[in-house]
């Protein structure tokens, strides 16, 4: 098994899915940072810990689902859902998808950028309608690296400067809605295993309105929109893949300009 898959294996089976963060220790490094939308979580022990059981204690029997895991070796990027009961909303049920890109340094994880749509997850938490989980990996764990491609690097590279276009690539839960208008992307991170690329951006722009919450008296203002995907490229185009964004957090950070406004 290639060793970094092998330590995202002990990473969901052990440490997620069994809730026991005591494994934290032998997965990461003490200066483990995660980032997730404007949100820095720095430190494993300090941070990261405690609020990985918030989560477990708002869900007491989460499970995380793999979906996909590329990796050349030294980076890797994994798609997966988490899915359970929300003890604050009554037992709700929710599944919600998510893209984390991971480095680590040959032996611990050093660093996750991820998104999660909690988007997703406040409307099925609200309207009692969960999403069904989608079809897991059939077999994540027998991933083998495969070396960096800069020629498909560079494909998604002129695709993201062209506003990552066109439907061969599925967003958050299939909501295609353009929250942004005037928009452009930083590229923050971009990695490829053979013709899979993961990335993660930050899109900044007007918002256009389409946010649950959000007053439309606010369509105008400036936003930014944190997003993480995985594409795979085939005869010289982006051909399919992922995308999460964190509309939650944009929506957030927009209703904190409203009120200050």
């Amino acid at each position: 098994m290639d060793p970094f898959v092998a330590l995202m294996r002990r990473y969901v089976v052990d440490y997620t899915n069994r809730h026991d963060t005591s494994v934290c220790a032998e997965l990461m490094e003490p200066d483990y940072t995660l980032r997730m939308g404007p949100h820095v979580v720095a430190g494993r022990d300090e941070q990261y810990v405690p609020a990985a059981r918030k989560q477990f204690d708002q869900f007491p029997g989460l499970c995380l689902t793999v979906h996909e895991i590329v990796t050349n070796g030294e980076r890797l990027a994994m798609r997966f859902s988490e899915h359970g009961a929300s003890l604050r909303h009554g037992g709700a049920v929710a599944s919600w998808q998510g893209i984390g890109l991971y480095r680590w340094n040959g032996t611990r994880l050093v660093a996750n950028l991820v998104e999660q749509d909690y988007q997703a997850r406040r409307r099925q938490l609200a309207d009692g309608r969960p999403d069904p989980v989608a079809p897991p990996a059939l077999a994540p764990w027998d991933t083998a690296a495969v070396p960096p491609d800069p020629a498909a690097e560079q494909v998604v590279r002129d695709w993201i400067a062209a506003g990552t276009p066109g439907g061969a690539v599925r967003v958050d839960d299939g909501d295609r809605s353009v929250p942004q208008e005037e928009a452009s992307d930083e590229v923050d991170d971009l990695f490829s295993a053979g013709s899979a690329v993961a990335f993660r951006l930050t899109r900044r722009g007007r918002y256009a309105g389409g946010l649950d919450g959000v007053d439309p008296a606010l369509i105008g203002t400036s936003s930014t929109l944190h997003l993480v995907g995985i594409v795979h490229v085939a005869g010289g185009r982006v051909a399919s893949g992922q995308i999460i964004r964190d509309r939650l957090g944009m929506a957030r950070s927009l209703k904190s300009v409203g009120v200050t406004a």
